[in-house]
């Protein structure tokens, strides 16, 4: 009780303090810095599994949300683009993986779901949840990594991008643009629904069934345009509060010289993935003549809710941004199994021989 206390709180507190100072993302950013310090400071914080399981519900039927009516016309709209952006994540699948497993000694599992990009809850869903192999895999790397890349990207990003496409004075263009929100009843059954859902996916062992059964209810509603708009704010905050709180609460049990050396590969992996998507983004923004930030945030490998906030906050075309790491995500949840396929048939292998 004395260790949840601690991850909920600290959570809580991290999550309004980064989302009043206005931090793309501030809920999940905020909550995995303060967690991760009492991490650090060895006071314990865990989060029980029903609270786990009910963040990522919450952020799946967030990012369903994102699917609209006219989800498929707006994928028509950027062939070329989205033709590029799938280009960028295998590059970056690719290459950051490629580059962990020789300079790191990174399993493949387990480099694969640390350089997922842009797909935290989903690579933290398979590496920490009952499905995917998870026992091969190192989850503290996974979790370093992909949070390491989460926090630099949503902070150096920004005044990257402003500094070499003016995206700055656009800041004031965007304050009107509030995303619309349920209600609180329609909220509130609907993360009930995918809840249950999830709990009978995950029966079926099926990987981050919480998240997909999210995804799933919230985006056949949307596109069905039963419904419009993201849960209800309060709700959405606890949401991405929880899932910070399970990232941080990871890191209890990390040393010092762990965080030292998975620092350097997520400070490698992530570089790895910005100079990556930025050459694409570049070329792509000269082809399409369109402005390079907005390609560029369009691709970078953040988290699709950082991300949308940040092209808010930039002024950039909300439906171009948002079609676009839609996409992605769905994209990520398509072909992470195949990239972990190598990794099982090498189990089932050794398990044969053994």
């Amino acid at each position: 009780m004395r260790s949840t206390a601690i991850a909920l709180g600290a959570a809580l507190t991290g999550a309004a303090l980064f989302s009043f100072l206005g931090v793309p993302a501030g809920a999940l950013v905020g909550s995995t810095i303060f967690v991760t310090i009492a991490s650090a400071f060895r006071l314990n914080p865990s989060v029980p599994s029903f609270l786990r399981d009910l963040g990522f519900t919450t952020i799946g039927v967030t990012l369903g949300a994102g699917i609209s009516p006219t989800f498929l016309s707006d994928l028509a709209r950027f062939p070329l683009s989205l033709a590029a952006l799938t280009l960028t994540i295998l590059a970056v699948m690719i290459v950051s993986s490629f580059v962990l497993r020789r300079m790191f000694g990174a399993g493949h599992a387990t480099s694969v779901l640390a350089t997922s990009p842009g797909a935290l809850s989903y690579a933290l869903s398979l590496a920490t949840g009952s499905g995917g192999g998870a026992a091969s895999v190192d989850t503290k790397m996974v979790m370093v990594l992909q949070s390491l890349r989460l926090l630099l990207i949503t902070i150096c990003l920004p005044p990257v991008i402003a500094l070499v496409d003016g995206a700055a004075d656009h800041h004031a263009a965007a304050g009107a643009a509030m995303p619309h929100a349920l209600g609180l009843p329609v909220s509130v059954a609907l993360i009930a629904a995918s809840a249950l859902l999830g709990t009978l996916a995950s029966k079926l062992r099926l990987p981050a069934a919480h998240l997909l059964a999210g995804v799933l209810l919230s985006g056949l509603g949307h596109g069905a345009g039963l419904m419009e708009g993201r849960p209800a704010f309060a709700l959405t905050f606890i949401g991405f509060s929880l899932a910070g709180a399970v990232i941080g609460s990871r890191f209890a049990k990390i040393t010092l010289a762990e965080i030292r050396s998975l620092g350097l590969s997520g400070l490698v992996a992530t570089g790895i993935a910005l100079a990556l998507s930025g050459a694409i983004s570049f070329v792509m923004a000269y082809v399409l003549a369109l402005p390079f930030g907005q390609v560029w945030v369009s691709y970078a490998p953040g988290g699709v809710e950082g991300m949308s906030a940040m092209a808010l906050s930039l002024g950039y075309d909300p439906a171009y941004v948002a079609t676009h790491h839609i996409y992605r995500l769905l994209l990520i949840i398509a072909i992470v199994p195949f990239f972990l396929r190598p990794a099982k048939a090498e189990a089932k292998d050794e398990g044969d021989g053994a």
